[in-house]
């Protein structure tokens, strides 16, 4: 028979064993309450940098089509989708149903290119005269706006030797490329992300600042995308 002295040392054993389990299972529901937001936050940037490659690839094709060399003067500038007017955005509402604007561009004599990514996630490129109407539809930008992933580790060594010696401290994070075998490469250092785009043969081109969306930020675009 446990006297009252014993039967003090099993309740406190008992209770210290049963605090450590409650103890062990709040620390493991934390970690993975840790795990899941850290999971989320990677998932947002990987989704985040896909979006930038796509969209400087929709600029790349948009601004050297040849319908935009042949009639628009001078460089574009881009524009945001909600500044454009309202016969272009009718005019795509009402022939491109549920089509994502990619890219807004405004040349010196008001003439407008839209870059599209359509429902059914082909591309169209669209040139609009200064009033709004339709004027042409780009020729070569639905194969040079969409883009094939390309692993890392696939990249030709041209690439990534160009980006050890020249942009240090970057890594490269994402690569697709055109249907003409133009490289776009998102690069990424600790808070700043570039996008290079190099040619088929791996040779450098250009460098560009990730593009923002025409349409503005996720989750307040049309359609909530």
């Amino acid at each position: 028979m446990l006297t009252k002295t014993n039967q003090f040392f099993v309740q406190t054993k008992i209770f210290k064993t049963t605090m450590k389990k409650s103890l062990f299972l709040v620390f493991a529901l934390v970690g993975l309450f840790l795990v899941s937001c850290n999971r989320d936050e990677v998932s947002a940037v990987e989704d985040d940098l896909t979006e930038s490659l796509q969209l400087s690839a929709a600029r790349a094709a948009a601004t050297s089509d040849t319908v935009t060399k042949q009639k628009c003067k001078g460089k574009l500038t881009e524009i945001a989708a909600a500044d454009l007017p309202a016969a272009i955005t009718s005019y795509i509402s009402s022939n491109y149903a549920g089509a994502e604007i990619q890219f807004a561009g405004k040349d010196a004599a008001g003439q407008i290119v839209v870059g599209l990514k359509l429902a059914d996630g082909t591309h169209q490129g669209l040139l609009f005269n200064a009033d709004g109407t339709f004027n042409k539809a780009l020729e070569k930008y639905k194969r040079g706006a969409k883009l094939t992933k390309v692993e890392v580790s696939a990249l030709p060594a041209s690439i990534t030797n160009y980006v050890t010696q020249n942009y240090a401290g970057y890594e490269i994070k994402h690569a697709g490329t055109n249907a003409d075998g133009v490289y776009f490469v998102a690069i990424k250092n600790t808070d700043t992300v570039k996008v290079l785009q190099f040619d088929a043969n791996g040779a450098f081109v250009e460098e560009k600042a990730a593009p923002t969306h025409p349409e503005g930020p996720k989750g307040k675009r049309k359609g909530g995308r």
